[in-house]
């Protein structure tokens, strides 16, 4: 009796090899290369579209002439520097630094602070009418600024709050709260009871838990709603303009507007003020981006 041995090849030889060999699959989610040319494409497109109004501004401050914005071209060759100095120099520019550091940071500080509160209070509390609190909040923001101004004048005039930094805080909380509280109120949903409880098996009181257990968690959440407080208070005009008096008072959205009359338009200066006024705004930005990026993507919990 005989036996017969067949032996096998890993590898096939001859004109039908290429055609042998598994193709390459692709793994789920994975791009071709012609999908992932076309996206990397349209993400280009959209940053040049979103950075082309900043290169412009900075371009337009360049300009010697308050009328070069009409021939741009002409910069080119008459490029200068000389409307930064004006404008640290012989304007009020470090007065409105000051005044809109004071409120956007006074803002950003009670602001959240308060949000904070009211978010993890209706987030874990059942109280009578937390419901109904809520939706209170939500719908302050229905109201134009327009019909706000005249009331909340009368108010701070009754308060002796006029042309005061806390008067002006104060009224920018009442516009940045409502939506604070509801994204912290959010975020706070995500993070597990279970933590809450452990806080008072270990003793800690209803704010020990909060302030030890929960913000710490909550960092990306209170990232994110603390700058939309800055910018809030940073860049509001209508509310500046009418609640501030004493042009040493005025903030940057307000300063801005003594470049512009009714004859008149100093473009250069204006350009060259708002390059000046990102820079803290984008300094705020790089502190908070790594939790910005974070609470705007992710919850609480990790896995």
């Amino acid at each position: 009796m005989s036996t017969t041995t067949v032996e096998t090849s890993a590898e096939v030889t001859g004109p039908g090899a290429a055609q042998a060999r598994p193709s390459k699959v692709r793994r789920p989610g994975e791009h071709g290369p012609v999908a992932s040319l076309a996206s990397h494409g349209v993400l280009i497109v959209a940053s040049l579209v979103a950075l082309f109004p900043i290169a412009w501004l900075i371009f337009l401050s360049l300009g010697p002439d308050k009328d070069d914005y009409l021939h741009p071209g002409r910069i080119w060759h008459t490029m200068t520097f000389d409307n930064y100095s004006f404008v640290l120099q012989h304007t009020n520019f470090f007065d409105w630094l000051k005044s809109s550091l004071i409120v956007s940071l006074g803002t950003t500080v009670i602001g959240v602070l308060v949000a904070a509160t009211t978010g993890y209070a209706v987030s874990r509390m059942r109280f009578p009418g937390y419901r109904k609190l809520m939706w209170v909040l939500l719908v302050t923001q229905m109201f134009p600024i327009a019909v706000l101004i005249v009331p909340m004048y009368q108010i701070l005039s009754d308060l002796g709050l006029i042309d005061s930094y806390l008067g002006l805080i104060l009224v920018y909380c009442s516009t940045a709260v409502p939506y604070s509280a509801w994204l912290l109120k959010g975020y706070f949903d995500t993070i597990p009871f279970e933590i809450d409880e452990a806080g008072r098996v270990d003793g800690l009181s209803p704010f020990g838990t909060f302030a030890r257990l929960i913000l710490p968690l909550a960092r990306p959440g209170l990232a994110v709603a603390a700058f939309y407080n800055f910018i809030t208070a940073f860049g509001e005009v209508a509310f500046a303009s009418t609640f501030m008096l004493d042009d040493s008072k005025y903030t940057f959205a307000v300063g801005l507007q003594s470049f512009v009359s009714e004859h008149d338009a100093q473009r250069n200066l204006m350009a060259a003020t708002a390059v000046l006024v990102a820079i803290p705004v984008s300094a705020f930005f790089y502190l908070v981006q790594k939790n910005l990026v974070t609470g705007l993507t992710a919850g609480g919990t990790k896995g």
